[in-house]
C-alpha cells in the first residue's frame, strides 16, 4: 500500500488513477510516500521520512525546495507541457487585451450612466478613444522557446506576426516543433528594441530574474507591450511601471500583480489564470500521477527536475533503486554487496545528473531487507529501496 498526501487540491483526473487497492489517497496523511502539490509552500514544510517522491502537478517548483529534496534522494516530478495550450491561449488573449485596449474600453463602458440616447452618444464617443491597432505586420519577441514558448511562437506566426525567438538551452526536438518562419535571436537584449510585443515563458532562477529590468527595458519602443504570464520576478514591475508612468512603454499585461502594478493605469493584471483551466489542471494532475505512480512501482524516472530521467523494462520481480552521490565506485560497491549476497544481477542501468547518480538492478531473486540496509549505510548514498512486483 502506498500513502499519496495532497497537499492542494488535485483534480479527480489525475487522483482517479491512484485510487485502487494499492494505494490511499489524502490531505491528512501523517505518513506519505509521496506528496502531490500545485502551489502549496514546501520551504517550511517538515519533510517526513517515509517521503520517496514529489509531484507538483505544474510546471515551476518554486514552491519546493528541491535541493533539499535531492540532498534526500527524493525526486521531484512536474508537468512540463501539460498546460501550455492554456497558457497560450491566455497569452494571445494579452495581445488582443492590449492591442485592442479592451480592459479599458469596458471599464469605460461600465462607468457610462444616463438614459439610453445619452449612453449611446458616450458609447460612440469611446470608439475614438479606445481605438487600436491589428497583430498581423506586428512583431513579438518570445523568451523561452519550451513546450509553452512555442506554441506562443506558432500561433503567432499563424496570427501573420513576425516572430523572433530566444532560447539559449532549445534542443533539437523543441526546434522540430518550432515553425521555421521564427527568427533566432542571440540574446535578449537582441530582441528588445525589434519588438511591438514581449512575452516571455522561462521558469524563474537566479539567472532569469529581472530579466526584463530598469537597464533594458530602457530598449524597447514606446508603444511596446510586455507579457508576463510566468513568474513574478522575471519581469522587474517597478521597472515596467516606472517606464509606463513616463511613456515609454505602451502596456503591460501580468498574472502577477501587485500593489506597484494596480495604481499604473496602463498595465493589465490577471490573477494567475495562466494554468486555470479545467483541462490543464486534469492533464497536469493526470500526468503527475502518472509518474508518481511509475516511479513508486517500478522506480522509473521521467519529467524529474532533479533526477536524471531513467527507465528500464522489468526482466524480474525483483527490484533495487539507488541514489548516490556521483562519486566512483558507486556501482561497483552496490554490486559487490549484492554478489555477496548470492544476488544474481539480471539487468541494470546507471544514469547521472549533476552531483547524483541513480541506478536500477533486476536481480533474480528476492532482496533481503539486510541487503539494503548495509548499501544505505553506504557513504554518499541518499536512497536505497527494493521494489517487489505484486
Amino acid at each position: 500500500m502506498y500513502n499519496i498526501l495532497t497537499l492542494n487540491n488535485i483534480s479527480d483526473a489525475g487522483l482517479d488513477r491512484l485510487r485502487d487497492a494499492n494505494y490511499s489517497v489524502s490531505d491528512s496523511i501523517a505518513d506519505p510516500d509521496a506528496i502531490i502539490l500545485r502551489s502549496y509552500k514546501m520551504h517550511d514544510y517538515e519533510i517526513p521520512a517515509s517521503l520517496k517522491a514529489v509531484g507538483r502537478a505544474g510546471a515551476g517548483v518554486n514552491n519546493i525546495p528541491v535541493d533539499k529534496m535531492t540532498s534526500l534522494g527524493i525526486p521531484v516530478f512536474n508537468a512540463p507541457g501539460a498546460n501550455a495550450n492554456a497558457v497560450k491561449e491566455l497569452v494571445l488573449a494579452s495581445l488582443f487585451l492590449a492591442s485592442r485596449n479592451l480592459s479599458q474600453a469596458i471599464a469605460y463602458t461600465e462607468s457610462l450612466s444616463g438614459e439610453d440616447a445619452e449612453v449611446s452618444k458616450l458609447v460612440e464617443a469611446g470608439k475614438k478613444k479606445y481605438a487600436g491597432y491589428e497583430l498581423p505586420g506586428k512583431t513579438i519577441g518570445v523568451v523561452g522557446l519550451g513546450a509553452i514558448g512555442r506554441m506562443v511562437a506558432n500561433a503567432c506566426v499563424d496570427l501573420g506576426m513576425r516572430v523572433i525567438g530566444f532560447d539559449p538551452g532549445l534542443t533539437v526536438d523543441g526546434a522540430w516543433h518550432l515553425s521555421s518562419r521564427v527568427t533566432r535571436a542571440n540574446s535578449v537584449d537582441e530582441i528588445l528594441g525589434a519588438v511591438d510585443f514581449l512575452t516571455v515563458h522561462v521558469p524563474l532562477i537566479d539567472a532569469t530574474r529581472d530579466l526584463i529590468n530598469a537597464d533594458n527595458v530602457k530598449k524597447m519602443k514606446s508603444s511596446a507591450v510586455v507579457i508576463n504570464l510566468a513568474r513574478g520576478g522575471i519581469v522587474n514591475d517597478e521597472a515596467v511601471c516606472a517606464a509606463l508612468d513616463a511613456d515609454k512603454l505602451g502596456s503591460y499585461v501580468t498574472d502577477f500583480p501587485n500593489n506597484r502594478t494596480k495604481k499604473t493605469p496602463k498595465v493589465i493584471g490577471l490573477p494567475h489564470l495562466g494554468a486555470s483551466t479545467l483541462e490543464a489542471e486534469e492533464n497536469c494532475a493526470i500526468m503527475v500521477a502518472d509518474q508518481v505512480r511509475d516511479y513508486l512501482e517500478k522506480g522509473n524516472i521521467k519529467n524529474s527536475v532533479n533526477f536524471p530521467n531513467v527507465s528500464l523494462p522489468r526482466g524480474t520481480s525483483n527490484r533495487l533503486v539507488v541514489c548516490n552521490q556521483n562519486v566512483p565506485n558507486m556501482v561497483g560497491q552496490i554490486s559487490t554487496i549484492m554478489a555477496d549476497a548470492n544476488l544474481n544481477i539480471n539487468d541494470m542501468i546507471n544514469q547521472s545528473r549533476g552531483e547524483i547518480a541513480y541506478t536500477m538492478v533486476d536481480v533474480d531473486s528476492e532482496i533481503p531487507r539486510s541487503v539494503v540496509e548495509t548499501i544505505r549505510s553506504l557513504n554518499g548514498i541518499m536512497l536505497a529501496r527494493a521494489i517487489h512486483a505484486k
